[in-house]
C-alpha cells in the first residue's frame, strides 16, 4: 500500500466512523474531507497533502467558504490573482468521482436544502 492510498484510507475511516456522527459543519463545497480525497488522488501524498492541509487551514470561523475545488493545476498559490494557476472561485462546483462521496456529503446537501 502506498503513503497515498494509507491518507486516503484515514481520511475514508473518519467519514465513516467521525463525520457521519456528528452535524455537518464544514463551510466549504465540498466538503474538507472529500476535497482532501480529491486532492490526494489527483497530485499524490506530498501535493495532494499540502493542499489538504492549507485547505484546513481555510475552513475557520470567520472564513466566508463557498465552493472550493481541487485546482486544475498544481499551486499554492491558486486561489491568489497574481499566480499563473489563479482560479476564480466557481459557483457551481465541478464534477466529482462517485466513490470520492462520503456520509458527510450527503449530510452537507441536506442542509443546504434545509437552508
Amino acid at each position: 500500500m502506498s503513503v497515498t492510498d494509507g491518507m486516503i484510507r484515514a481520511i475514508r475511516w473518519y467519514q465513516r466512523a467521525i463525520s457521519a456522527n456528528r452535524p455537518a459543519c464544514c463551510k466549504y463545497y465540498p466538503s474538507c474531507s472529500r476535497y482532501a480525497i480529491e486532492a490526494l488522488e489527483r497530485y499524490g501524498a506530498f501535493r495532494g497533502g499540502l493542499l489538504a492541509v492549507l485547505r484546513l487551514l481555510r475552513c475557520r470561523p470567520w472564513s466566508r467558504g463557498g465552493i472550493d475545488d481541487v485546482p486544475q493545476r498544481y499551486s499554492v498559490f491558486y486561489r491568489i490573482s497574481w499566480s499563473k494557476a489563479h482560479e476564480e472561485p466557481r459557483l457551481t462546483p465541478l464534477a466529482w468521482h462517485d466513490d470520492a462521496v462520503g456520509e458527510s456529503d450527503d449530510r452537507h446537501a441536506q442542509r443546504k436544502e434545509m437552508a
